[in-house]
């Protein structure tokens, strides 16, 4: 609610307004148009008049190109209900180069597709030693990614601005520490913006 009355105040006292403008930027700043933005650090993007859609559907074909998965059954869930990941002292060690990338990629994922962000920070706990089982789990999200690789963030055009926010936690949840889990977003109107 404070973060609302914050945003409001803003709009009251033309806070937006305050940012210096130039009559022709270009005059300070060597640049050049090209059109509207399409694609941008793997970021395809597609405006129209009703809204801005985000996505990585390119850069998720190839990291399933990258990691030889573009022929690989699709995963309806992104991660199995009862299974819990843990250290597994006893399991095979695998490359940690390979792992370490892999968990990179899909946080850069993550941007657009927040559905995967808790999966993918529970692998990125086992960086340090990973197993047979935590490559499992990557590959898992990745089948799952395969599936529904077009989806995106959308920001539909509108005037109501209300910034909301919802959180979920599992108190004890974690079986290898007992830590609690928790995960937060926030909707600016009806768009994901955290």
């Amino acid at each position: 609610m404070a973060m609302q009355k914050e945003l409001n105040q803003f709009k009251k006292n033309n806070v937006w307004e305050l940012v210096p403008r130039t009559e022709n930027i270009q005059e300070e700043f060597e640049m050049s148009m090209i059109g509207e933005i399409t694609n941008f650090l793997g970021l395809q993007v597609k405006q129209n008049e009703n809204d801005i859609f985000i996505q990585q559907s390119k850069y998720c074909t190839d990291l399933l190109k990258k990691y030889k998965m573009l022929d690989c059954k699709e995963a309806t869930t992104h991660i199995a209900t009862k299974w819990y990941l843990d250290l597994e002292e006893k399991g095979n060690a695998i490359d940690q180069k390979m792992y370490r990338g892999m968990i990179g990629s899909q946080l850069y994922l993550t941007s657009t597709r927040s559905d995967i962000m808790h999966n993918v920070c529970l692998c990125a706990r086992f960086q340090s030693q990973p197993k047979e089982s935590h490559l499992t789990a990557i590959k898992i999200i990745l089948k799952y990614l395969k599936g529904i690789k077009n989806l995106g963030l959308c920001y539909p055009s509108g005037s109501n601005i209300f910034l909301k926010g919802y959180s979920d936690s599992d108190f004890g949840g974690y079986k290898l520490d007992r830590k609690r889990t928790s995960g937060t977003c926030h909707l600016l109107g009806c768009s994901l913006v955290s």
